[in-house]
C-alpha cells in the first residue's frame, strides 16, 4: 500500500506540471500566431490576402513596397521620430524623478510623507477620460497643445504614480545598514543614493522603464486628444499613424500597408523587451523575494 501511495503522490505533480506546460504552450501559440500572421501578411498584396488570408506569401512575390508606402505616403517617418523622442524623454523623466521621489518617501520619515505617497497612489485610480478636459485647457493656456513638450509632460505625470509605487517598495526592502555603511565611508545623502542604493535598484528601474516604454509607445488617447491632425510641425505619434494609413489610401482597403504599419509599431517593443528581458525577470524575482 505504501508503494501505491507513493506512486499516486508522485504522479500528481507530474500531471499538474504537464497540464501547466500544455496551458503555457497553448497561450504562447495563441499570442505568437497572430503576430506571425500579421508579419507575413504585410508582404502580400491585397488580392492575395482576400484570396487566401492564411497562406504564406510566395518567395518570388514579396510585396516589400507595402513598407515603403507605409513609411513615405502615410508619413510614418515623421510619426516614428515623434514616438522615439517623446517615449525616450518621458521614460527617462519617469524613471529619474520616480527614483528620487521613491527614495525620499522610503528613506525619510515625515508626517506628510505618507500623505504624499498615498497622493501618488491616487493617481493610479484616475481614468484618463476624466483628466483629459482639465489637461486640454491647461495645455492650451500654457501654449503646449500639439507639441512634443506637452505630451512629454502628460506622459511623465501619468507614469510617475506607478514608478513611485514600485520603487518605493524596493527601496524600503533594502537594508538600512547599506546606507549607514555609505555614510561611514564619507558619502553624503545624495552620494549614498547615487553610488550605493540606486545601483542596487537597477532591476526595479529596468522593470519600471520597460513597462512605461510599452505604455507610452502604444498610447493613443492622450496623443489623439492633445495633438492636431497636421503632422507638419505637430507631435502625432505612431499609433495615430496607423489611422493615417486609411486616410492616405482614401478609405479604400489597403491591408498590406496596414499590416506593414502594425509591424513597424510592434518591432521596437519586441526589440526592447528582448534586450531587457533578463533584467525584467530579475526585477520581478527580487520583488517576490523581498516582498
Amino acid at each position: 500500500m505504501s508503494s501505491a501511495f507513493q506512486n499516486r503522490s508522485t504522479s500528481r505533480p507530474t500531471l499538474g506540471r504537464g497540464l501547466l506546460v500544455s496551458v503555457l504552450i497553448g497561450y504562447a501559440i495563441w499570442v505568437v500566431l497572430p503576430m506571425l500572421w500579421v508579419a507575413y501578411s504585410s508582404l502580400k498584396a491585397d488580392t492575395a490576402i482576400f484570396r487566401n488570408a492564411f497562406a504564406l506569401p510566395p518567395l518570388d512575390d514579396l510585396h516589400t513596397e507595402n513598407y515603403v508606402r507605409a513609411w513615405r505616403e502615410a508619413r510614418f517617418g515623421d510619426y516614428f521620430f515623434n514616438s522615439v523622442l517623446v517615449t525616450t524623454i518621458s521614460v527617462v523623466l519617469i524613471v529619474g524623478l520616480g527614483a528620487l521621489a521613491a527614495y525620499a518617501l522610503a528613506r525619510f520619515y515625515h508626517p506628510a510623507g505618507r500623505f504624499i505617497f498615498w497622493l501618488f497612489l491616487a493617481g493610479l485610480t484616475i481614468p484618463a477620460q476624466l483628466a483629459i478636459i482639465p489637461l486640454f485647457f491647461e495645455l492650451r493656456t500654457m501654449g503646449l497643445l500639439n507639441s512634443r513638450t506637452g505630451l512629454i509632460l502628460v506622459y511623465t505625470a501619468n507614469g510617475l504614480p506607478f514608478a513611485v509605487f514600485v520603487l518605493a517598495g524596493f527601496f524600503r526592502s533594502l537594508p538600512r545598514s547599506l546606507y549607514e555603511a555609505a555614510v561611514i565611508d564619507g558619502c553624503g545623502e545624495f552620494a549614498a543614493f547615487w553610488r550605493v542604493l540606486l545601483p542596487l535598484a537597477r532591476p526595479a528601474l529596468v522593470t519600471v522603464a520597460i513597462f512605461q516604454f510599452i505604455g507610452v509607445w502604444k498610447e493613443y488617447f492622450f496623443a489623439f486628444m492633445l495633438t492636431s491632425g497636421d503632422i507638419e510641425g505637430g507631435a502625432r505619434t505612431l499609433p495615430l499613424g496607423l489611422a493615417n494609413l486609411s486616410i492616405t489610401a482614401q478609405y479604400r482597403s489597403d491591408y498590406g500597408s496596414l499590416f506593414a504599419g502594425i509591424v513597424l509599431v510592434t518591432l521596437p517593443i519586441l526589440f526592447v523587451y528582448l534586450l531587457l528581458q533578463r533584467q525584467i525577470v530579475k526585477g520581478i524575482a527580487a520583488g517576490a523575494l523581498k516582498g
